[in-house]
């Protein structure tokens, strides 16, 4: 009786950061670990190149990914499952800092105050005189 085991292959959360190539994609994992001297929490980034058979996945998306067999000389990951898309505001933030355009700002409407709101005068302290 043959099992699989994939219980045994490793699984990460990670964030798309380029989806430039075909079947591709970029995935940045984050880990904080300790420093051993000093005891700083530190963060480590891990790149990972993973494959994406239908091209659905998008930069900012968070992925699940897990271990699989050599598929070209740098990929060894494929993704599992989408966790969460990334917001069309966000990827157009990202872009738009790729090119070193400005982004057009999204105007919110302001709420306005039911009740004006008094300026309180704070007194003045006088300076004293410094003792000769």
């Amino acid at each position: 009786m043959t099992m699989i085991n994939s219980n045994k292959r490793k699984s990460r959360f990670g964030r798309v950061v380029s989806d430039k190539m075909d079947k591709t994609i970029t995935v940045a994992v984050d880990r904080r670990v300790r420093h051993r001297l000093y005891g700083k929490v530190l963060k480590r980034i891990s790149k990972l190149i993973v494959h994406d058979e239908s091209n659905e996945y998008r930069v900012g998306d968070v992925v699940r990914v897990i271990e699989t067999r050599p598929l070209s000389k740098t990929k060894r990951w494929r993704v599992v499952e989408l966790i969460r898309r990334a917001d069309s505001l966000e990827v157009e933030v990202s872009e738009a800092a790729e090119a070193d355009q400005p982004v057009a700002e999204v105007e919110e409407p302001v709420a306005e105050a039911e009740e004006p709101v008094a300026e309180v005068e704070e007194p003045v302290a006088e300076a004293e005189e410094p003792v000769a």
